[in-house]
């Protein structure tokens, strides 16, 4: 993030629009927005506009029973700021006859679509921020999109070059060294330039976060960070010369290698302002285990603001009526206080 990241608190903008984009529609996503909606105690902090077809929103609403009313324009038209219901920006790209638990090109190419015109929606200034909802990494390939994640994907439409996967829950703040590689390429991706590169990058937007120099640990990739070297050397090799040439070169408060079993929890509870974790897991099941479905998957470095649910598609229950939309909810109102300095 970059323009408006984190901004001085006292130079609060009008209430922030938030682009929701509804993710695969055979999976919970479009439920969990219609869910996250129907509190209308959002409306008080943002304008929602949901972005998609809007006849397989209101398609899934009956289908699982859901009370949803919407304002629909077309991708080309005026945005109203409704304080009273969301706006759906219809980009007419589905067929009304999918299939919930199913995931298909045609799918797959609507969801990857519903970003893209997201971000064209953010470039034209008819929204402040972007709130995703998930979509399925299989269907955008079979729609013809060759990116492994939003992550990436978003990265690529915005022309950005430094950018990281990070998950925020409550005290708990982790950025990823490694995304959505095979644990084979994570692991050979833990090198002393990677790391110093990702530890100058989450101190500068930590500290424009929280206004203050971050406190910043860095978790072992082996059991116990290696014992002293008994169970690998790549904390002393690698991870342990990037912080020391972070804080004898570049002043970060930096601390570690540090043991992945133990670190997240410390963090959680306040004694570290944020964690760099060695690969996609090591950060996501600390996270989900410690604050499953209120923690906020955001992207930074990114330059306009960006935030997405903690989980997938779940297409086990879809069309079921039970998703959880308390991540979707915590997604958005995380991406509107954002917005908001």
């Amino acid at each position: 993030m970059n323009k408006s990241d984190y901004t001085n608190a006292n130079e609060k903008k009008k209430k922030p629009t938030i682009g929701i984009t509804i993710g695969e529609i055979a999976g919970i996503g479009p439920e969990i927005v219609i869910k996250a909606l129907s509190d209308k105690r959002n409306f008080e902090n943002f304008y929602p506009v949901l972005i998609g077809d809007a006849k397989a929103l209101f398609k899934t609403a009956e289908l699982l029973n859901l009370k949803f009313n919407a304002n629909v324009v077309g991708k080309d038209d005026v945005l109203p700021r409704n304080a009273e219901q969301p706006t759906i920006c219809d980009l007419d790209n589905l067929n009304e006859n999918f299939a919930f638990g199913v995931e298909s090109g045609e799918t797959g190419r609507a969801s990857a679509e519903n970003i893209e015109a997201a971000v064209k929606l953010w470039r034209k200034g008819k929204i402040d921020a972007v709130a995703t909802a998930p979509i399925s990494k299989k269907a955008i390939s079979l729609g013809g999109y060759d990116f492994p994640g939003h992550t990436e994907f978003l990265a690529a439409l915005t022309g950005t070059k430094e950018f990281a996967m990070s998950f925020f829950a409550e005290k708990l703040r982790v950025v990823l060294l490694s995304t959505h590689v095979s644990l084979t390429d994570a692991i050979d991706l833990v090198k002393t330039e990677n790391l110093v590169r990702l530890i100058k990058f989450s101190a500068e937007h930590f500290s424009r976060l929280l206004k203050r120099k971050p406190r910043i640990a860095v978790a072992g990739i082996n059991p116990h960070a290696s014992e002293s070297g008994l169970f690998g050397d790549e904390e002393a090799r690698e991870i342990i010369p990037a912080i020391e040439i972070c804080r004898n070169d570049f002043g970060i408060d930096v601390t570690g290698a540090y043991s992945p079993d133990t670190i997240f929890l410390r963090a959680f509870r306040g004694e570290f302002d944020g964690v760099i974790a060695c690969y996609h897991d090591q950060a996501t099941i600390a996270v989900k285990c410690l604050s499953f479905g209120a923690s906020v998957n955001v992207t930074l470095g990114l330059p306009l603001i960006r935030t997405s649910v903690d989980h997938g598609t779940a297409f086990d229950i879809a069309g079921k009526g039970i998703a959880d939309a308390s991540s979707m909810n915590a997604a958005l109102n995380l991406a509107a206080e954002l917005a908001s300095y």
